[in-house]
């Protein structure tokens, strides 16, 4: 019984080593060899200082910037923790009054634009966390971010070219805008002709 015991407590300490120390740093090294940036985080750096994350989304609310996708995580939004099925059903009456909601704020921060809003500025997405947003969440605010910065509206439609991602491996998903990488670009000196 003894050898039993010692056998088992010998294959779970071996077990615990391989699994449990050996593998993540394996895993960690290559990571780190193989992908640094994705590996630490995709995190976005701004005078030596790290002010977001090319994979989470960010609240903006001032009409000189892009507007990304409705946070579903509360109460903080763009919080990580909180990470989680956000959207409700589509026959539960607060879906539609959220909607609705957005709507309203899009169409008082842009009065002149008529154009329909699309679905991804007024909807959350899976995770509550997304960064980007549709080519047509970003035509929709062309207008209202180029005339809030004073300037025209190919000045501004040539950033958001330029931040466009198109589909992954040209099959998969649709063509996206990062909201920070945009935003940062829009606050960059050059934008302005500087």
């Amino acid at each position: 019984m003894s050898r039993l015991i010692r056998n088992a407590l010998m294959m779970l300490l071996l077990m615990t080593l391989i699994t449990g120390v050996a593998y993540p740093l394996v895993a960690t090294g290559l990571a780190q060899l193989v992908f640094p940036q994705q590996a630490n985080g995709s995190l976005i750096v701004k005078d030596g200082k790290p002010i977001g994350s090319a994979l989470i989304g960010q609240s903006f609310t001032d009409s000189k910037y892009f507007w990304g996708r409705p946070s579903a995580t509360t109460p903080q939004a763009n919080n990580g923790v909180n990470s989680g099925g956000s959207n409700l059903g589509p026959t539960n009456p607060g879906l539609t009054d959220a909607v609705k909601q957005r709507i309203a704020a899009l169409r008082a921060a842009d009065p002149g634009n008529t154009e329909p809003v699309p679905v991804d500025l007024v909807t959350a997405s899976a995770s509550g966390l997304d960064p980007e947003i549709s080519l047509a969440a970003a035509h929709y605010q062309l207008e209202r971010v180029a005339k809030a910065r004073g300037l025209s509206t190919s000045q501004v439609q040539t950033l958001v070219n330029e931040y466009t991602s198109g589909r992954q491996l040209g099959v998969f998903g649709e063509p996206r805008v990062n909201v920070l990488q945009l935003n940062l670009a829009l606050d960059a000196p050059q934008t302005h002709g500087s």
